[in-house]
């Protein structure tokens, strides 16, 4: 019972960010008036304009909450300081939901926090675990808001938040699986030591 709660707990980061994928996509399909060229993720999220905004800012926050758990029961057994910084990143996603978009400044304040801080996280992970992808995820994420900012696209600042949070998304993906692999078999390994030493 042990292993497989621990295996829970390992893929809470991803469980976490499904979550918030799919709160984010059932309000987009729910709301018509949303368009990529000119919306932003968080105007799903206005209590008064927005008809789905219960279903946005609550897989926001649950999302926010399960991340963080996974960032300190299991990230942080892996990648300590990346542990820390995404820690902060999920308390911010749950501020950016919690602070919506009738908070005007202040709602603009924790989501610049959240993303710079998930770009932070990239940077953080690829250094402690020397990892390549989280290099190229910051690279992308940075990239996408670089030339939306520069105005070389036509897009609704939706487009550039969407590509950083998967390109984060991504050093959840990579962090899980390594965690997975290496304490996956640290507990078989256990567990055929302690089957043999029963038989003997």
């Amino acid at each position: 019972m042990s292993i497989v709660k621990d295996r829970v707990v390992h893929l809470l980061g991803l469980i976490g960010s499904l979550i918030a994928y799919i709160a984010i996509g059932l309000s987009i399909y729910l709301s018509p008036w949303f368009k990529w060229e000119s919306n932003a993720l968080s105007d799903l999220g206005h209590a008064q304009r927005s008809e789905v905004a219960p279903i946005f800012n609550f897989g926001l926050l649950v999302s926010g909450f399960i991340i963080a758990i996974y960032s300190v029961k299991s990230l942080s057994k892996y990648a300590k300081y990346t542990s820390i910084s995404l820690t902060f990143s999920a308390l911010m996603l749950q501020t950016v939901a919690t602070f919506d978009e009738i908070y005007s400044n202040l709602h603009f304040l924790v989501s610049v926090l959240f993303f710079v801080s998930i770009g932070f996280s990239c940077i953080i992970y690829s250094i402690e675990k020397k990892s390549i992808l989280a290099a190229l995820a910051f690279t992308v994420g940075l990239l996408s808001w670089m030339l939306y900012w520069a105005g070389l696209y036509k897009a609704g600042v939706a487009v550039p938040e969407v590509i950083s949070a998967v390109a984060a998304t991504l050093c959840i993906i990579q962090s899980t699986l390594k965690i997975l692999n290496i304490y996956g078999n640290k507990s078989a390994n256990m567990r055929d030591h302690t089957g043999s030493a029963s038989h003997q």
